[in-house]
């Protein structure tokens, strides 16, 4: 895996968490226990700081990245679909953000909460507890989130880290 200390900044990763060799760490990093960063996934934390919880799914594709002013924390539990971006934005515990959306500066994204795939969450943007937020720019639908399905996603994740930790052999 590609891991990297820039200057002072060095991440921080926890044993029981799963990084993919193809994945890119960088900087001011830190990754909770059972979490898993997929293939092509970059977390730079070059200008600021980014924090993720345990048994958070990082998916294939996903740039997260930070600033001086905007770091970008996410909670325990969440799943991060493919092609994701998170931007200087704050994930509350078991939320689900869907392949291809942007989740910009500032932008809440409330326990429970889901982003629809190819949704743009503005910056600002504060997305309730338990509501869904889909479209460009995203409109909240309070209530349509659905924490079991969150919750299911988030386990199988663990689980396929473990698996991948102990089965995953390149062969070229």
């Amino acid at each position: 895996m590609a891991i990297y200390q820039l200057g002072d900044l060095i991440p921080t990763i926890d044993p029981d968490a799963y990084v993919h060799p193809d994945a890119v760490i960088i900087g001011d990093v830190t990754l909770g226990p059972e979490t898993t960063v997929w293939p092509c996934a970059v977390l730079r934390g070059d200008f600021g700081t980014i924090t993720v919880g345990a048994r958070t799914s990082i998916q294939d594709g996903t740039v997260i990245h930070a600033g001086p002013e905007f770091p970008t924390t996410v909670g325990n539990g969440c799943v991060i679909g493919h092609l994701a971006h998170l931007e200087g934005c704050t994930l509350e515990d078991d939320c689900l953000v869907g392949s291809g959306s942007v989740v910009l500066h500032y932008a809440v994204i409330g326990s429970g909460a889901t982003v629809g795939a190819n949704a743009v969450v503005t910056n600002r943007t504060v997305v309730p507890p338990g509501s869904l937020a889909i479209g460009v720019p995203a409109v909240i639908k309070p209530g349509k989130s659905s924490l079991r399905l969150i919750q299911l996603s988030s386990a199988e994740y663990v689980k396929n880290g473990q698996h991948y930790r102990r089965q995953l052999t390149r062969i070229d």
